[in-house]
């Protein structure tokens, strides 16, 4: 382990959260929880103003309404959140070329292979310039944990949150990690925390006194191995800058059981799209076909299939869900459905048949539609948008909303729009604002910029021509001529360090 604290782990305050409020200036200071809004969804990000009432992430929405009934739901704007943290990782390259995303809002950074920390003086001066470099890029506010390793500079950004810095003194983590709880330790879950609980081991010292055979005789010799050495606090991970996709894969929780084995397959070619949308935006083909089956008893099936060689093409992988569908039995109904594709490769093998098969169909398709147009002389056909069938029921689901609208295969009849709460709006004569709430044929909007003050809220049809979806707005204008998004110049050399004040002779210091 290294010697000085010089791998640093942000994590950003409650990021999804703290986004809307910096977006929304009626929503500062109030209790905001981002997340799936349907009776199945669950909570991906609450602000601190409601984790005061007991609301966390992956929490039952149902739930949180319970606990906090007047705060405010929104559903998340996966394409705002992915903008800052771009900015944010742009500031983290700007330190190191070893910068490890985790998420949208947290990723772990070696100063040292950056040449920018060699001490613990050092180490302060750039967590502290960073903090204030991301405040003053998107508005928002991170917390930084610095210490010789992986897993104690995420325990140390745990410690500094919110808005905070906490740095662990090489020499001092035993002394820190001992009192602990064992739920600490990375890997240690609900169930092997009971497991261990039960064999009398609450704490991390009580790990690390157990021993090496104790702990591999309770969870077997890789996880009790593992846990042992994390308990003397020796962590030689290193930062990894790039991370292999293992898999792509989507899924809907429905707000209804689905009963209708036509509906079932339509949902499972409507996702099996979807995934090779994901699929190809990552640059990835996939070999094996995955579908997930929920049924109406919370029992899950996982039926999976290899195809000949690797491929992106929506036909092949939409077939290759619909056969492993005919091998399930949904009878009872359906609570959740997902498609994924594992064994991926940065190459595709064509599949000339279903090449040639694509190709006959989107030939008869214009065919088809020619006939109809003649039909019709010449009247225009209608693009219908129908709302999704079911609400997300995780944060992955939730970031399909609004996605690839489908047909709903009436000409000529269009259907509600639909205003998610927390989305962008424009009104002709208002301006800018966001959709506060929907429902029964009309929709309430909250005019309002991040730049301004709270602002008035009223209420419109649903199909009024003057209100449209709008642009999100950036949290933190930026300066004439200026981009504020450039990395901060950093010391690349021990005589460039800072002072950041005097450090304390405790093993952990930390900065509000």
């Amino acid at each position: 382990m290294r010697s000085a604290p010089t791998v640093l782990h942000l994590d950003m305050d409650a990021f999804f959260a703290a986004a809307e409020q910096a977006a929304k200036p009626s929503l500062r200071g109030k209790a905001v929880i981002v997340g799936g809004l349907g009776p199945r969804g669950v909570v991906a990000t609450a602000s601190y103003e409601a984790r005061r009432f007991g609301v966390h992430s992956a929490m039952p929405m149902g739930q949180a309404r319970r606990l906090a009934p007047n705060a405010a739901y929104l559903v998340p704007r996966f394409e705002v959140y992915r903008g800052i943290s771009e900015q944010v990782m742009r500031l983290l390259h700007g330190l190191s070329p070893l910068v490890e995303p985790l998420s949208l809002d947290e990723a772990f950074v070696d100063l040292e292979a950056g040449g920018v920390a060699w001490d613990e003086v050092s180490a302060r001066a750039v967590g502290e310039r960073l903090r204030a470099d991301i405040r003053a890029v998107t508005g928002l506010t991170g917390s930084v944990g610095l210490a010789a390793s992986k897993m104690l500079a995420k325990i140390a950004s745990e410690r500094a949150k919110p808005d905070g810095l906490v740095l662990i003194t090489p020499g001092t983590e035993r002394a820190l990690l001992g009192p602990l709880p064992v739920r600490t330790l990375p890997g240690v879950g609900p169930v092997t925390g009971d497991h261990l609980r039960r064999a009398g081991i609450t704490t991390v010292e009580d790990i690390a006194e157990a021993g090496a055979d104790e702990l591999v005789r309770l969870l077997g010799k890789a996880h009790g191995g593992q846990l042992y050495a994390m308990a003397l606090a020796h962590d030689e991970r290193p930062v990894v800058a790039e991370r292999d996709t293992k898999s792509v894969s989507v899924e809907d929780t429905y707000d209804v059981d689905i009963h209708d084995r036509v509906r079932v397959r339509i949902e499972v070619a409507r996702l099996a799209e979807r995934c090779v949308r994901r699929l190809r935006g990552s640059g990835h083909s996939g070999r094996t076909v995955v579908l997930k089956v929920r049924r109406y008893d919370f029992s899950t099936l996982t039926r999976s299939e290899t195809l000949r060689g690797p491929t992106d093409d929506p036909v092949v992988i939409q077939e290759a869900a619909g056969r492993l569908l005919e091998a399930v039995d949904t009878t009872g109904g359906v609570r959740l459905l997902g498609v994924g594709v594992t064994g991926l490769a940065d190459f595709t093998q064509e599949d000339l048949f279903a090449q040639a098969q694509a190709q006959q169909a989107q030939e008869a398709q214009e065919a088809q539609e020619a006939q109809e147009g003649l039909a019709s002389e010449g009247e225009p056909r209608v693009a219908v948008e129908a709302a999704s069938p079911g609400e997300a029921g995780g944060v992955e689901a939730a970031e399909e909303a609004g996605e690839g609208a489908e047909d709903a295969r009436g000409e000529g009849v269009a259907a509600e729009r639909r205003w998610l709460a927390g989305h962008d709006v424009r009104h002709a004569e208002y301006g800018a604002g966001w959709v506060q709430g929907s429902g029964l044929g009309r929709v309430t909007v909250r005019f309002e910029t991040p730049a301004s003050g709270p602002g008035r809220v009223r209420t419109f049809r649903t199909d009024d021509p003057a209100l449209e979806p709008g642009q999100a707005l950036p949290l933190v204008p930026e300066p004439a001529g200026q981009d504020s998004s450039e990395p901060a110049i950093w010391p690349k050399s021990r005589s460039g360090a800072g002072d950041s004040g005097d450090i304390s002779s405790g093993g952990v210091t930390s900065s509000p």
